[in-house]
């Protein structure tokens, strides 16, 4: 599945706003206390990182794993049509608490688009099809409201509406499946079979899923942060996310999905 450009993060077309909007505490992915509107101290004048290339080393694994789906353009270029926080102080906290929304509503347009691939690959029917269609409708034309309505927009109702479908969407393609316990964290799964596996919402950090053939799991929400998936096929898997796999850990025979790619840490030797 090729993404479309617009839930593809560009930040050369934001302004910072991940860098700026949200908070972070210190902790195992980030060095520092950051509060919710105060800019990182590693921001630059233009919108850039400074020490882009050294964040995982420098203790930024936070940043690293981070997508926001190209909510950042989107927010920057069309909601404000080129504005930015920088402006006046009254439109950055508009701006900060417009961009969490416009965010979860791409990252479920994300999904959208992926259920819509699968609806048709796997010839799924028409009444799939026009559900998944009209949600990816409604979903689009809501990132393209105006501030003072993404402010008013009830996401949790929305996310209501879009989580049934994409269950629908991918107990379809598993079916048949028996479904399986999602807590596994810690697990050591090497050489598992979780073929047409549904491990949604499930905790996998720090699992060993080494070898594992992960062929049509649903991993839509699973925590993959310091999962070893060295050798694991997941070319089948359901809703796996780039943000997923950054967080995650494998090697050059580790098999993803199209539209995914491998971090390049990944392909360092040793």
């Amino acid at each position: 599945m090729t993404l479309p450009d617009e839930l593809r993060a560009d930040c050369s077309r934001c302004s910072g706003l991940c860098c700026v909007a949200l908070p972070f505490a210190a902790s195992a992915d980030f060095p520092v206390d950051k509060a919710a509107g105060t800019p990182c101290r590693n921001l630059l004048a233009d919108s850039g990182c400074g020490i882009h290339a050294e964040l995982r080393p420098r203790g930024w694994l936070g940043c690293t794993v981070y997508d926001c789906f190209g909510a950042g353009q989107q927010v920057t270029q069309h909601t404000y049509g080129g504005r930015t926080w920088l402006e006046s102080q009254e439109l950055a906290r508009e701006v900060f608490d417009v961009f969490p929304v416009v965010r979860q509503l791409h990252e479920m347009l994300r999904h959208l688009v992926e259920a819509e691939a699968l609806v048709t690959s796997h010839g799924l029917g028409a009444g799939v099809f026009g559900r998944v269609t009209a949600l990816l409708e409604d979903t689009r034309a809501a990132t393209r409201l105006s501030p003072p309505a993404l402010l008013r927009l009830d996401v949790g109702e929305h996310r209501s509406r879009v989580g049934p479908v994409l269950g629908d969407v991918s107990a379809a393609v598993r079916t048949g499946v028996r479904r399986r316990p999602a807590g596994r964290r810690h697990a050591d799964l090497v050489g598992a079979s979780l073929v047409r596996a549904d491990l949604r919402a499930a905790d996998l950090r720090g699992a060993y899923l080494t070898g594992a053939d992960l062929s049509h799991a649903d991993l839509l929400g699973a925590d993959l942060r310091d999962c070893t998936m060295v050798g694991a096929d997941l070319t089948g898997a359901l809703f796996l996310t780039q943000p997923q796999v950054d967080s995650a850990r494998g090697d050059t025979a580790t098999r993803l999905p199209q539209g995914v790619v491998a971090p390049a840490r990944w392909l360092e030797p040793g």
